[in-house]
Formats: C-alpha cells, sequence, structure tokens
C-alpha cells in the first residue's frame, strides 16, 4: 500500500505514566476508506493513542495524521479531524440552536444548512434545551452535528456510553447510512463489541501498549475458526493446538484455531466464525502467541 494512502501512519511511538508504557514502540497504518475498531481493556493505551493522533499528548516516535505531525500542526490537522467521546456529554443547559452556532463558530467544515436539514427530519426544536430531551433525541442531535462536518477522519471514544441498545444501534445505524463514504476514515472504540463488528472493515486490538492483532475483517474470517467438539472429538480436535477454548452446556465445548484450514476442522465438529468478543477474549487471556 502506497503511503500516501495512509490516513494514519506510527512508528515507534512511545508514551509513558509514572514510569508505566501506556504506548509501547507502537507501530501501525489506516488506510482511508476504512471503519476500524480500536479495541482493548482498560489500561491498554487506546485513549492515549487516540490523544496522540489527535495531538492532545506529546509523546515519542514517528505519527503523521493527514499527512501532518499532530505536535507540529495541531490547529491545521483539527480542520479535517473530528472527535467524539461520548454523546452523553452535551451541557444540559444548551438549546439546539445554541449548540449549532458553538459548531458552527470553531469548525471550519461544519455545513450548517446540512446540520439543520437534518434535525427537521426528527422532533428537535431550535429552543429545546438538553435537559428536556430524551437520550434518544440527544443521539439524534449529537448524529446532526457530526455529520454536517466534512472531516477527513472522525475519531469516535466510546461514543455511546451509558445509552441503551436501541439508541446504540441507532447511533451506528445512522453514521453509515448517512455519513460514511470512500473519502471518510472512521476510528471507534468502544466495550460493546459485538455491536459494531457488523460495520467494520478493519480491527486493531491493542494490549499493554502494543498492537497484538491488525487485520481486515475478511482476514479475520479467513484466519480464526470456530468447531464446536463433541466429547468424541475433544481430544483429536485438541491435538490440533487451539488457541482457546470454552465449555458450552450441554457437553458441547467450543475451540478456537488460528490458521488451521477449515476443511481439517470440520471433521471434529460444527465449524463457524468466531464473534469478535470471544476472539479478543481469547486474545487478551496471553494465549496468542
Amino acid at each position: 500500500m502506497n503511503v500516501a494512502n495512509h490516513v494514519i501512519s506510527a512508528r515507534g511511538l512511545r508514551k509513558t505514566y509514572r514510569n508505566k508504557p501506556a504506548l509501547d514502540n507502537t507501530s501501525f497504518n489506516v488506510e482511508a476508506g476504512k471503519i476500524i475498531g480500536l479495541i482493548g481493556p482498560n489500561g491498554a493505551g487506546k485513549t492515549t493513542a487516540l490523544k496522540a493522533i489527535l495531538g492532545l499528548i506529546p509523546f515519542e516516535g514517528d505519527l503523521k495524521v493527514l499527512g501532518m505531525d499532530p505536535r507540529k500542526q495541531r490547529d491545521e490537522l483539527m480542520n479535517e479531524v473530528c472527535f467524539i467521546a461520548d454523546v452523553a456529554v452535551l451541557p444540559r443547559w444548551i438549546k439546539v440552536k445554541e449548540a449549532i452556532d458553538f459548531v458552527d463558530g470553531i469548525h471550519p467544515r461544519f455545513d450548517r444548512a446540512k446540520c439543520e436539514r437534518f434535525i427537521a427530519n426528527t422532533k428537535l426544536n431550535p429552543n429545546l434545551r438538553v435537559r428536556e430531551m430524551s437520550k434518544g433525541m440527544i443521539v439524534q442531535l449529537h448524529l446532526a452535528l457530526v455529520m454536517a462536518i466534512d472531516a477527513k477522519l472522525l475519531v469516535l471514544d466510546e461514543p455511546t456510553l451509558g445509552l441503551d441498545i436501541l439508541y446504540r444501534k441507532q447511533f451506528y445505524q445512522r453514521l453509515l447510512e448517512d455519513y460514511f463514504d470512500e473519502q471518510k476514515t472512521i476510528i471507534v472504540t468502544t466495550h460493546q463489541v459485538e455491536e459494531i463488528e457488523n460495520i467494520l472493515t478493519d480491527v486493531m486490538f491493542i494490549r499493554d501498549g502494543k498492537i497484538v492483532l491488525t487485520a481486515t475483517m475478511d482476514e479475520v474470517a479467513e484466519r480464526y475458526t470456530e468447531v464446536l467438539a463433541s466429547t468424541d472429538t475433544l481430544e483429536a480436535a485438541r491435538a490440533l493446538h487451539p488457541i482457546d477454548e470454552r465449555t458450552l452446556p450441554f457437553g458441547k465445548n467450543v475451540l478456537l484455531f488460528d490458521g488451521v484450514p477449515r476443511p481439517q476442522l470440520a471433521a471434529f465438529g460444527e465449524t463457524r466464525n468466531p464473534g469478535l468478543a470471544d476472539l479478543f477474549v481469547a486474545i487478551m487471556k496471553g494465549t496468542y502467541a
């Protein structure tokens, strides 16, 4: 892949807090037109990586975002980037029209007319305050503000924290339908892995400040296979060295394999693609070699 097509190119990123590495010689690339899930346990380095990308912290190493160094060109970079940390953080006193005025005033690529067209299809009115809104209406306001910004890179850090499943699904669906195209790139972190795996093109797992897996979702489906093994086939399946195993009710065991051809595994039981959450748990257990 031509480096010019990399929205983000990171080499040897290092950042420590109280002598503990949050980023530990971390390297990765992000290509244009991708939706990437950056997934890791608490303290793994996700937020630190995002802060480095956004130019919010000093760090060691080489990092280019849209061809710019976030440490030296942050003002220029933020013209092309949009960031959401949590859709539930809008001030409770602010009115819809005031929120629009605020974003219009700070982001040069905000399209006010587009935002107002989106809001026209909701129950939001210009004088409604956040404290008077349901959570679903707050989601709609956030989406209207975000999707009216013509940013090349959208960074979402736990964007649906505190929202129930209905509004979380609505958030991601509208993001996909009304915002994303091949000119835009989205990076999202979340603990609700199952809810975003169907919209991701790529995934990065981070642990202890290091990227331990980076792959397209197609590569994940090709590389990893789960087998539902019965008591009769369990030992033979174990001989092929699964990277993880868990027990289900009714005497079934699920074994997770890395790189073993699926036809070979079919002899031991039903085969299927692992869910991203199960793959994440297996790798974070430290069984990933």
